[in-house]
C-alpha cells in the first residue's frame, strides 16, 4: 500500500511540475511585455495646405510686421503638444510675446512671456512626443530645456531644413501660408527691435486681424512756439 501511495504521489508531482513551469514562463513573458518599449501607434497624416480644411487645427499668428501667418497643427503627430498650443492661444497667452531668439538660416523662437528664453506658462511641462517627421523649412517645433520632457509654451519655426533636430524636438506643425512673413521676423538674441505676436488664434474661432495702431501724428509747432524763450 505504501509503495502504491508513493507511486501515486510521484505521478502527481510529475503532472504538476509542467503546469508550474508554464505558469512561471507566462509570468516572465507578461513582465517582459510590460517592460518592453511601447510601439508607436501614431498614424502620421500628411499636411493639408487648404485653409478651408479642418480650421480647428490651424493656428493663426498676427505679427507686428502687419502680416498673418497660418500654421497647420498636426494632432496625429503630437496630440498633447497641439492641445497645449491651442489652449494657450485661446487663453490669449501668446498675445504680445516677442520672437526672442531669431537666428539667420536656422529658426525663430517665441512663446516666452519674459522674453528671455527661460519662461513659460503656468501649465505643467509636457512629456516629449518625438516623431519621425523631419524638420524642414516651415516646420513648427516645441522648444525645451535639457530634459526631453520639459517643453511648455515656447516653440520655434525653422527657416531652412535642420535634420539634426529630428527625434530630439517635438515637431507638431508646418507653416501653410505666408512663410515670407516668418522670413521677415527681426533677427537677434534678442533682436534690438523684436517682432511680436500681436494675436494668436485658432482659425475656427474666426478672430479678425487686429487693427493696426494709428500712426502717430506730430502736433504742428507755431512760429510763436519756436521763438519762445527756453525755460529752465
Amino acid at each position: 500500500m505504501l509503495k502504491s501511495s508513493l507511486a501515486l504521489a510521484a505521478a502527481a508531482l510529475v503532472a504538476i511540475a509542467p503546469v508550474a513551469a508554464t505558469a512561471q514562463e507566462a509570468d516572465a513573458a507578461a513582465q517582459a511585455t510590460a517592460d518592453a518599449p511601447a510601439t508607436d501607434q501614431r498614424v502620421f497624416q500628411p499636411i493639408s495646405y487648404d485653409m478651408a480644411v479642418d480650421p480647428d487645427n490651424i493656428l493663426l499668428l498676427d505679427l507686428s510686421n502687419g502680416q498673418r501667418v497660418a500654421i497647420r497643427l498636426m494632432p496625429s503627430w503630437a496630440p498633447q503638444h497641439v492641445d497645449r498650443v491651442k489652449t494657450l492661444a485661446r487663453q490669449g497667452f501668446y498675445d504680445g510675446i516677442i520672437f526672442h531668439r531669431v537666428i539667420e538660416g536656422f529658426m525663430a523662437q517665441t512663446g516666452d512671456p519674459t522674453g528671455t528664453g527661460t519662461g513659460g506658462s503656468q501649465l505643467p511641462d509636457l512629456k516629449q512626443e518625438f516623431n519621425k517627421m523631419p524638420h524642414v523649412r516651415g516646420t513648427v517645433s516645441m522648444a525645451r530645456a535639457a530634459s526631453e520632457d520639459s517643453a511648455n509654451s515656447q516653440f520655434f519655426i525653422v527657416f531652412l531644413p535642420r535634420f539634426s533636430l529630428d527625434n530630439k524636438y517635438t515637431n507638431f506643425g508646418r507653416v501653410i501660408s505666408n512663410m515670407a512673413a516668418v522670413d521677415a521676423i527681426q533677427r537677434g538674441e534678442p533682436p534690438a527691435n523684436p517682432t511680436r505676436i500681436v494675436q494668436a488664434s485658432i482659425a475656427s474661432d474666426n478672430k479678425p486681424v487686429p487693427a493696426a495702431p494709428a500712426p502717430r501724428i506730430e502736433a504742428n509747432i507755431s512760429a510763436d512756439e519756436l521763438n519762445a524763450p527756453i525755460g529752465n
